[in-house]
């Protein structure tokens, strides 16, 4: 398999450099040359790891078969709380896909346990001996995730620039108290489309480029750009399938709808991804909070950035601009990679773009869309807890509340624990949080749920703060130069 920029489809590469570039040169994103077909009955039976391999087999076939196993084994190891690594629960009429059962009580979990195995063996393949720098903006769990999956991980240095007051508490302390060798974590004084849009200039820069490499560094990236971090995420779509079936919410060959909590649109395009690969899906859905710019495109063809960026109870998904929609409109454009260049070009210079109706109508035939007022997604909190003894998660909130009205067979994905946001949480249920620890939270949300503190949550806010670094955003480019050491000091 190989793959090619989404602006430039003339160039080609194997897995293992898309993997280890984590971003086109031209700033396109990779994508694979075909989305490959798979016969879902081969995957009935099997357990996560066994649909991993068939799934990676197709897509990273750089990778022998057992070096895919190995990577598999290690990564989805005992470092997650239940065997099956994640869980599907039936909450109402709904199917709940727990994706939060990983190191840092996040689906990032699932991509981000194994992209640094990807790496190094991807490393070992293309006889690299240069450190490789992993850049990311996190709107709050893709940093811890990234940070605990490459930690200590010889010849890969991390930082993470996230929001300074655009994630929740829970989050900010997973990351400021990270241990490793080789983890940098940065607060920068902006939004999470801010620190996206300065990692990505930096990857551009070829100045940067050029001055890291001069001192042994190349650039790579651990959000959902990198080609990497997306194809893990496909696998846990079909593996809820068949937990569905088994648990009779569906018979086999049912198609089903998949409701996504989306901001940057990685989640929702593995989702994609798996139903062109053959998962009987019947739509999408995307669903948003009040930074509603997704609903509005996939309504109406129009991306406008230009509006008020919302600070929300559910952080995670307060993003303007969201990275992957340039590999879905690559996609339902049958790979215009000229519209892409325009689209894009559009949309940094203007804070715009729109496409074509028959574009418009290809994508609601796909997916629909909708999004919920922060009262909305407290409501939902609260009825559905008082309802089923089920308690949701703020992002979660926002997905089981759009979908509770389009019919059955729905497959709700559950991004995160609630104990991440149990501040937030809380509020559905008139207790101010405010003058609260985050212990004190904890147990509460532990009173509700009936769930035990995560461990990595005990005593969290007691544990030491390893980073201290706050940049502007204009200053993200001279911050990786002092954390790597490169450069003119006396400049």
């Amino acid at each position: 398999m190989k793959y090619f920029s989404t602006r430039n489809s003339s160039k080609k590469v194997s897995s293992v450099d898309a993997i280890l570039k984590g971003l086109a040169d031209d700033g396109g994103l990779y994508v694979p040359e075909t989305i490959p077909k798979i016969d879902i009955e081969l995957l009935e039976g099997k357990n996560y790891k066994e649909i991993a391999l068939e799934i990676f087999k197709l897509y990273l076939t750089d990778f022998t078969d057992v070096q895919l196993k190995k990577m598999i084994d290690s990564a989805y190891s005992d470092q997650f709380d239940i065997e099956n690594l994640v869980d599907v629960k039936k909450v109402d009429k709904q199917f709940v896909l727990e994706l939060f059962h990983g190191p840092t009580l996040a689906f990032k979990d699932m991509a981000l346990s194994i992209l640094p195995y990807f790496m190094v063996e991807a490393k070992k393949i293309k006889d690299i001996n240069e450190k490789i720098v992993i850049l990311t903006a996190t709107s709050g769990d893709t940093g811890k995730a990234a940070l605990e999956g490459f930690k200590d991980v010889p010849g890969i240095e991390i930082i993470v620039f996230y929001p300074n007051e655009g994630v929740s508490d829970v989050q900010k302390l997973q990351m400021l108290t990270t241990e490793g060798t080789n983890t940098h974590v940065v607060a920068i004084n902006g939004n999470f489309d801010d620190a996206q849009r300065s990692v990505k200039e930096a990857f551009s820069n070829r100045e940067l480029r050029k001055l890291l490499e001069e001192d042994g560094y190349v650039f790579s990236s651990a959000n959902s750009i990198n080609i990497g971090r997306l194809i893990p995420q496909i696998v846990y779509y079909f593996y809820a399938y068949f937990e569905m079936v088994k648990k009779g919410g569906i018979i086999k060959g049912d198609s089903i709808k998949i409701s996504v909590p989306t901001g940057n649109f990685g989640n929702i395009l593995a989702a994609y991804y798996a139903k062109e690969m053959g998962l009987p899906v019947e739509k999408l859905i995307c669903a948003s909070n009040e930074n509603n710019i997704l609903t509005d495109f996939i309504n109406t063809g129009q991306y406008d950035t230009n509006r008020d960026f919302v600070k929300t109870i559910s952080p995670s998904m307060d993003i303007l601009v969201s990275s992957n929609l340039e590999r879905f409109i690559h996609q339902v454009s049958d790979g215009n990679e000229q519209l892409i260049k325009d689209k894009m070009n559009n949309l940094k210079e203007n804070k715009k773009f729109d496409i074509e109706e028959k574009s418009v109508e290809k994508i609601k035939k796909i997916m629909i869309a909708d999004f919920v007022t922060e009262e909305e997604i407290l409501k939902t909190i609260k009825t559905c807890f008082e309802k089923t003894g089920y308690l949701l998660d703020p992002h979660t909130a926002v997905a089981y509340s759009v979908s509770e009205n389009v019919g059955e067979n729905i497959l709700v994905v559950s991004t995160a624990s609630p104990y991440k946001f149990g501040d937030s949480i809380l509020k559905g249920f008139d207790t101010n949080a405010d003058e609260l620890s985050v212990e004190d939270i904890n147990l509460e949300i532990s009173k509700l749920c009936k769930i035990s503190v995560p461990k990595s949550l005990v005593n969290i806010s007691k544990k030491e703060i390893r980073h201290h670094r706050i940049c502007g955003i204009n200053e993200i480019e001279k911050t990786i130069e002092e954390i790597l050491k490169v450069g003119d000091k006396n400049d």
